[in-house]
């Protein structure tokens, strides 16, 4: 199989990222890593890992578009199974082993997703088991794709929690970024349009909130976002979704845009990176097991 990681100015957590996916009890994979010409040293700390013969480093010059750099990664793979995880994300050392193992024992599942953990920038844990709220079961692609649009957000979580069949996302185009902010959903919902979902109940991943990733700003635009992603799939997809999905899903990211909203607002230090972190990123991350650790 094969785990990507795309990254871009990933410096202060791409070595703790990397960790936890060279410790995996599963261990039949390749490990690609593509940097968007980070500018913050990221690039200097992935050469630590150039002669680990499961790594690939690769390089893309920025364009702007984070699916370029995904797409960049995600071509380069072999493998059966694909796993993407950002630059800033943890893998629980038993994620690939469970997820495989789901896929294996599921013939016609296209994907597996798990609950995460969601923590801060320095770490500390926000919520426990996230996600998959009715979705921890084997179901059909279109009826997965209906609940996430009901819920008005991503069950599914980000790609860390996401196991994917490499060949239903070649298939579905690779990572679509049309609507940018659920880039992640619009690419499953493709994928789930071939074939079944399964839903694990443990966490295997964890999120790292930021800054960057959140603001007030960026819940309205989310939500405007949403719902136009709705709209399309429903218009490309006659028959999947029904008006009432519609109606409840664009109520639910509302509720949720607003929550977002407030969440900034209460966590907004919390989300910017410490900058001991910055600092001690400058050494080679396989020299500070420590720190890795505690982030995990």
């Amino acid at each position: 199989m094969s785990v990507v990681v795309p990254t871009y100015n990933s410096a202060a957590f791409v070595g703790a990222t990397v960790a936890s996916i060279l410790a995996q009890t599963f261990t039949d994979f390749e490990l690609i890593i593509s940097d968007h010409s980070s500018t913050d040293g990221t690039w200097e700390i992935l050469q630590a890992y150039a002669a680990e013969p499961r790594v690939r480093l690769l390089t893309l010059e920025r364009s702007g578009r984070p699916e370029h750099n995904w797409q960049h990664a995600t071509d380069a793979a072999s493998g059966t199974y694909l796993k993407l995880v950002c630059g800033d994300d943890i893998l629980a050392p038993t994620c690939l082993e469970r997820q495989v193992e789901a896929m294996q024992e599921n013939p016609g599942a296209v994907m597996v997703a798990s609950r995460r953990d969601v923590v801060t920038a320095s770490g500390e844990v926000v919520l426990r088991s996230w996600g998959l709220p009715s979705l921890v079961a084997r179901v059909g692609g279109r009826h997965a794709i209906r609940e996430a649009i009901r819920s008005g957000t991503n069950p599914f979580g980000e790609p860390a929690c996401v196991l994917l069949d490499r060949m239903s996302l070649t298939r579905a185009g690779g990572w679509d970024g049309s609507f940018s902010y659920v880039l992640d959903q619009h690419t499953y919902t493709r994928v789930l349009l071939q074939g079944d979902f399964i839903g694990l109940s443990e966490p295997l991943a964890t999120f790292r909130l930021s800054d960057t990733q959140w603001s007030q700003a960026l819940a309205r635009s989310q939500y405007t976002e949403v719902v136009d992603f709705h709209k399309t799939l429903a218009q490309e997809h006659p028959g999947l979704l029904s008006r009432g999905d519609l109606f409840r899903g664009r109520v639910r990211a509302r509720v949720l845009s607003y929550a977002r909203q407030f969440a900034y607002v209460t966590l907004g230090r919390k989300l910017k990176t410490p900058a001991t972190l910055v600092e001690t990123a400058a050494l080679p991350p396989a020299l500070e097991p420590a720190a890795s650790a505690a982030i995990s």
